[in-house]
């Protein structure tokens, strides 16, 4: 597996780079380190640029790589299993899903937002172009994620809910979490509506028709993947809430957890798209969370 991840020098980059060296380790994969640029600027005369405007930003990119070099020999990742790529668009986030098809990669790590909380992904400019257009899954670190990274991964959650085209995420969700090494969790959140007490009555019995349906969707879930090539076990989760940040914050969570969404189901085939849902449970979770595009089948492949 080819693992592509985006770097500028600044602590968003940090915890991008820190967390894609951790895969590297666990996964024995390839690392490529890219930083994008923006394009020249055209200068006088039909067809030319602005020949030192491109020398200093090429320089600056080789000097953010060095950087980022510098880092992954103090993780311990091996010069062989890095190689580094300086590209040029006017959007990062593009840039990147450009070279994720220049070279093969199998996933896109990126940082959060400067402006996130500590522990928390915040989307940027870069995330979104990732979110509305990867053709491959993306992978965003939180906040500080650099600061204290754990010594492995412990737990791959995924954000479950049971709809036309999910078995197949699904399954490769579970293949991640065999190449990982880490036991695989569903979590279903049953999001009460603010003000139902007031407004039902009966709001008991509907709480436990949706707990009720939630269990069922989660017991077929896992019925699928035990009968899946390996006989992937689960653990399954249903937790009652009101929003999802406050519901996803009573949910434990392990020092070396990924949470994992699926795409919308309103968004383009095989891309990943970030859908309302998804959108607030990368902003509450406290872990990495991994998107996958729709479409994707086991093994990473599209369907």
């Amino acid at each position: 597996m080819r693992v592509l991840v985006g770097y500028c020098p600044d602590d968003r980059g940090a915890d991008a780079l820190a967390l894609a060296a951790l895969l590297v380790r666990v996964l024995d994969a390839r690392l490529v380190v890219t930083n994008v640029h923006p394009p020249p600027w055209p200068a006088r005369g039909p067809g030319s640029v602005d020949a030192e405007w491109v020398a200093y930003l090429r320089a600056e990119s080789r000097a953010a790589l060095d950087d980022a070099a510098a880092k992954l020999a103090e993780a311990g990742v091996p010069e062989t299993a890095v190689t580094f790529r300086v590209h040029s668009h006017r959007g990062s986030g593009r840039g990147l899903i450009e070279v994720a098809g220049d070279v093969d990669a199998g996933l896109i790590v990126a940082g959060s937002a400067p402006r996130g909380r500590r522990g928390r992904i915040a989307i940027g400019s870069t995330a979104d172009q990732l979110l509305h257009g990867s053709p491959v899954p993306v992978l965003l670190a939180p906040r500080g994620y650099a600061d204290d990274p754990p010594g492995g991964f412990d737990r791959l959650t995924v954000a479950y809910w049971r709809r036309r085209a999910s078995d197949g995420p699904l399954t490769a969700v579970a293949e991640i979490a065999g190449s990982l090494g880490v036991p695989l969790r569903l979590l279903t959140l049953v999001l009460r509506p603010p003000g139902l007490a007031a407004k039902l009555r009966n709001v008991g019995d509907v709480l436990d028709r949706q707990v009720a349906q939630a269990d069922a969707d989660l017991d077929h879930a896992a019925g699928l993947l035990a009968r899946s090539p390996g006989g992937t076990s689960v653990e399954r989760l249903a937790v009652v809430g009101t929003g999802v940040a406050k519901t996803l914050g009573t949910v434990d969570m392990l020092p070396g957890e990924i949470l994992a969404c699926q795409s919308s189901h309103d968004g383009p085939l095989r891309t990943v798209f970030l859908g309302e849902s998804s959108g607030k449970i990368v902003r509450a979770a406290p872990c990495p969370v991994l998107l996958l595009p729709r479409g994707v089948a086991p093994g990473g492949s599209q369907a």
